[in-house]
C-alpha cells in the first residue's frame, strides 16, 4: 500500500561503506535510493514527499528561476485563461503591443478642472459658446460621477463605451457624450496623461437619417396660450411673443432669450439684430419683425416689461401645467409657420439660424399657408389693427371730423 511519507536510514554496502537510503512507497511502487551523504538523502526525500503531495493536490515540483511571488502571479494568470481560446503568450503579446504607460497617473478630478479652465478661457477670448461650455461641463461632471476616484489611464475603450451607453442612451445621446469625451482625451494626450486617445478606434454610432416632424402647436392652441399670458402673465408676454413669433432659442439654461437685449429689437426698423454673443451658432443674423409681434411688442414695450422678468421660471411652470410647452416647441412653431407662409427654405434657415438641410428635413410641409395666416395673425387683445389709427387721426387732423375709434 502507498507510504504517506519516506524514511532516512543508515545502511551498510557490501563493500563496508555507509550510505543513507531513502525509502519509501510512490505511487504502489516501493523506492529505494542511497546516498553517500545524510544532506543529499534529506534533498531526495523532500522531492520524493512533493511528488507524493503533487499526485494528491495538482501540486508539481519543477526547477525555476521565478520567484515565489512571481510564481503566485504566473499560476492566478493561468487560472484566469481556464477556458479562454489562446495561451498566456497570446495575450501578453497583445498587452505589449497595445499598452502604453502613461508619463503620469493624473486623477480625473484634477484633468477635468484644469480642461475646464483651459475651455473657460476660450470662451472668455470669444473663442467657444457660452450654451457649449454649460454643457461640456456638465457632461464632464457626469464622466466624474460615473468613474469616482478614477485616473485618466483607467479611461479604456470599453469602459467609455459603457458610459457611453448607461441609462440606455440614444444614439444621439452615445454621440453627444463620446464628442465631449473625445477632446477631453485630446487634450490629456497632449498632456501625456495617457499614451493614446482610446477613442480612435470607437467611432460613433451611425445613426439613419430620415426626414421627421418638429412638434408645433396648432394656431388655436398658440392663441389660447397668448390669451392665457395675457390674463394671467402679462409680464411675460415679451418673452412668449419673441420665442413664438420670432423663432428665439427659449431655454431658461442657455437660450438665445437669455442673452437678447431691448437694443437688438429694432421695432421702427422692423428686424431684430442677433449679434454672434446672443446667437447660439454664434453667427449674427436678422429676424424679421411679423406684424403681429410688432403689435405685441407695441402694446408690451420692452422699456416697461423686461424681456426676462424675474419669476419667468415660475411662470413658464405655470403655463406649462395647461399647455404643451415642450422643450423648442415655440421654436418649432415659429419655423413650421414661416416656411409655410413665404414658401422659402433659404429665408427660413437664415432667419431662423439653421442649415437649409435641417428646415428642410424637420419643417417642410408640415403646415399649410391658411394656419400660417392664423398663426401669424395672432393679436393682443383690445388693440386696434395696425393701419386704424393712424388712417383715423389722419382723417381727423385734414377734414377736421370727429371720428369714433
Amino acid at each position: 500500500m502507498n507510504q504517506a511519507t519516506f524514511q532516512i536510514s543508515e545502511f551498510t554496502n557490501p563493500s563496508g561503506d555507509v550510505v543513507y537510503r531513502v525509502s519509501g512507497w510512490l505511487d504502489g511502487k516501493r523506492v529505494r535510493k542511497n546516498f553517500p551523504t545524510r544532506a543529499e538523502a534529506e534533498a531526495e526525500r523532500q522531492t520524493l514527499e512533493i511528488q507524493h503531495l503533487q499526485r494528491e493536490t495538482g501540486v508539481r515540483a519543477a526547477a525555476t528561476r521565478l520567484t515565489d511571488d512571481q510564481l503566485h502571479e504566473a499560476e492566478t494568470a493561468f487560472r484566469r485563461l481556464a477556458g479562454k481560446p489562446h495561451p498566456l503568450a497570446f495575450y501578453l503579446d497583445f498587452a505589449l503591443t497595445n499598452y502604453r504607460e502613461p508619463v503620469s497617473q493624473k486623477p480625473l478630478t484634477e484633468a477635468v478642472a484644469e480642461y475646464v479652465a483651459m475651455k473657460e478661457h476660450e470662451r472668455e477670448q470669444d473663442m467657444l459658446s457660452e450654451p457649449y461650455l454649460v454643457r461640456m461641463k456638465r457632461d464632464l461632471k457626469r464622466l466624474q460621477k460615473h468613474f469616482p476616484g478614477a485616473t485618466v489611464g483607467e479611461l479604456t475603450g470599453a469602459r467609455l463605451i459603457g458610459y457611453f451607453e448607461a441609462r440606455r442612451a440614444a444614439l444621439k445621446t452615445y454621440n453627444n457624450r463620446r464628442g465631449i469625451v473625445s477632446t477631453f482625451l485630446k487634450f490629456a494626450l497632449q498632456r501625456d496623461w495617457i499614451a493614446d486617445n482610446p477613442l480612435v478606434k470607437i467611432p460613433a454610432r451611425r445613426i439613419r437619417r430620415r426626414r421627421s416632424g418638429a412638434i408645433t402647436f396648432a394656431p388655436q392652441q398658440t392663441a389660447d396660450l397668448m390669451a392665457y399670458v395675457e390674463a394671467n402673465y402679462p409680464a411675460a408676454l415679451p418673452f412668449f411673443a419673441l420665442c413664438l413669433f420670432a423663432g428665439i432659442r427659449p431655454c431658461l439654461r442657455t437660450g438665445e432669450i437669455l442673452r437678447l437685449r431691448p437694443e437688438h429689437v429694432k421695432l421702427a426698423e422692423g428686424v431684430i439684430r442677433i449679434d454672434g454673443d446672443v446667437s447660439k451658432v454664434r453667427e449674427p443674423r436678422p429676424v424679421t419683425i411679423q406684424p403681429n409681434l410688432a403689435a405685441w411688442l407695441r402694446k408690451y414695450p420692452l422699456d416697461k416689461f423686461p424681456i426676462i422678468p424675474a419669476n419667468l421660471q415660475h411662470i413658464r411652470e405655470k403655463v406649462a401645467e395647461k399647455f404643451p410647452l415642450a422643450h423648442d416647441v415655440m421654436r418649432h412653431s415659429f419655423i413650421s409657420y414661416f416656411v409655410a407662409k413665404f414658401r422659402s427654405i433659404g429665408e427660413a434657415a437664415i432667419q431662423a439660424g439653421n442649415s437649409e438641410a435641417i428646415i428642410r428635413k424637420h419643417y417642410l410641409d408640415l403646415k399649410t399657408v391658411e394656419e400660417a395666416e392664423q398663426f401669424f395673425g395672432i393679436m393682443p387683445k383690445r388693440i386696434p389693427s395696425p393701419q386704424a389709427v393712424p388712417v383715423a387721426i389722419a382723417l381727423q387732423s385734414d377734414m377736421g371730423l370727429r371720428i369714433a375709434v
